[in-house]
């Protein structure tokens, strides 16, 4: 049962711009074989950390097979597939199965603000166009919409290729209400590297991590202890990342973890617009906390 093999920490990936805003395959390479090797239990690719809105179709799907094959089936894959059009997402949603990715990711359809019943409908279409695995996103501080616990609920109890739920609202009583509520093998994953540790205290299964990009050995290590219920050795670690986590969305996201990873010497610092690097500040900031022993057990 894929809920199983999401158990823990997946990363979304950012995508690795050359100097020329070109995609860099040779980056994105080292930067997925840097997550197997330490430990990272799945990917997700195509999800809007990887600034997916000014990445071309043909580019997005040349990045999929670029994971896809990368990976070779060492960890499973989760592709982003989500947008305001249901019609199109449908359309994508259909044939995802030929790319070899083993889940769906797709955010609440974002800006047009639906009602509850938009949501549920536009996933019951998604739902109904594949047998493949599907992971609610609930994201409303940028989709401007937020999916109830009830309407949640509603389309797990639904629909059994509704498989999780991405769950990024930050309302503690909402979440708690789904892991409260849910069927036995839905699974709630937290979407802020921030509430990981709380919300696995209260039954989530893990978290698609921002921050794990750059250190997934030490993040991943949070996580697991956790899971454990070894919440003391957890929190420590969760306490070292609290800082950092915080500094890479003063800019937005993905350039703060992007001058991360920069600094680490895996990426250029480069984005497409409308986003742009973190300001002066922030990266010096980021440099200080990069530079300091606590952050150097994954590049050793």
């Amino acid at each position: 049962m894929l809920q199983n093999k999401l158990i823990g920490m997946g990363v979304a990936l950012v995508t690795p711009f050359k100097t020329d805003g070109s995609v860099d395959f040779e980056a994105l390479g080292k930067l997925v074989d840097f997550q197997i090797e330490n430990g990272t239990n799945y990917l997700v690719v195509c999800g809007t950390t990887s600034e997916v809105p000014t990445l071309s179709q043909k580019e997005r799907e040349d990045i999929t097979h670029f994971v896809v094959e990368r990976v070779a089936g060492k960890i499973p894959i989760v592709l982003g597939i989500g947008g305001y059009n249901t019609a199109r997402i449908v359309q994508r949603v259909s044939t995802a199965h030929s790319l070899g990715v083993d889940a769906i990711l797709s955010v609440v359809p974002y800006y047009s603000k639906p009602s509850q019943e938009g949501i549920y409908q536009h996933y019951k279409a998604i739902a109904n166009a594949t047998e493949m695995p599907i992971i609610l996103y609930n994201v409303p501080s940028r989709t401007g919409a937020n999916m109830s616990a009830q309407t949640t609920l509603r389309l797990a109890n639904d629909f059994k290729n509704i498989a999780a739920v991405k769950e990024a609202s930050g309302n503690f009583e909402q979440i708690i209400e789904i892991i409260k509520n849910k069927p036995q093998d839905f699974i709630v994953i937290s979407g802020d590297d921030g509430t990981a540790f709380p919300l696995i205290k209260e039954g989530a299964v893990g978290v698609i991590s921002v921050i794990a990009n750059a250190f997934p050995k030490e993040f991943g290590q949070m996580v697991k202890l956790a899971l454990n219920g070894d919440f003391n050795k957890a929190q420590e670690i969760n306490n070292r990342f609290t800082e950092i986590i915080k500094l890479i969305f003063v800019d937005g996201s993905p350039s703060g973890i992007k001058s991360v990873l920069s600094e680490l010497g895996m990426i250029e610092d480069v984005l497409r617009l409308p986003l742009v690097p973190a300001s002066a500040e922030t990266k010096e900031k980021i440099r200080n906390l990069v530079s300091s022993n606590e952050y150097q057990v994954s590049r050793n």
